[in-house]
């Protein structure tokens, strides 16, 4: 199983504020759509939250939370390890870890591929953060798009990279 991380964050690495995304790219989540359907989705419980019609169709949804036990349409989990040990993340051939900061956190050395949207712009507001990705040492970048400027869809400019561990 490929276990990769998805996240759009700006040019300060921000991620989210107020338990919201910084911005809606129309292009970015057609992206994510693309990328993740079919395939179990891990998420923490704000970010379950922040989804507007609950558990995304068409893939496997995980919650991690320590005090909520059940979540409409979702499989419930309290740790990193009892995710691990889901036969739907097991067998499965990807995985996709969506967010929160804390749940990106604790899957960040488990990770073996990066799916990043950078979002040309520094947002004033965003008050959660993505870790440093370390090219020298831990990451390699296998592709990057054109970037993307800004449009009627997509208030600011961004381009997708995908980094792989060494």
């Amino acid at each position: 199983m490929q276990l990769s991380i998805i996240v759009a964050f700006d040019d300060a690495n921000g991620i989210g504020a107020n338990n919201c995304l910084l911005c809606r790219l129309s292009k970015d989540l057609k992206n994510f759509k693309e990328l993740t359907i079919g395939y179990p989705i891990i998420m923490g419980r704000k970010t379950f939250h922040s989804l507007p019609h609950g558990a995304l169709p068409n893939r496997t949804n995980i919650v991690i939370s320590k005090t909520i036990k059940h979540f409409e349409g979702c499989i419930t989990c309290k740790s990193v390890e009892e995710v691990l040990e889901l036969p739907e993340v097991k067998n499965a051939e990807k995985c996709f870890v969506i967010g929160g900061a804390s749940i990106y956190k604790q899957f960040f050395d488990k990770a073996s591929k990066l799916y990043v949207t950078r979002i040309r712009h520094t947002f004033e507001n965003a008050d959660v953060f993505f870790p440093e990705i370390d090219v020298e040492d831990t990451w390699r970048i296998v592709s990057v798009s054109e970037e993307f400027p800004a449009d009627e869809k997509n208030e600011y400019p961004f381009f997708f990279a995908v980094y792989e561990r060494i």
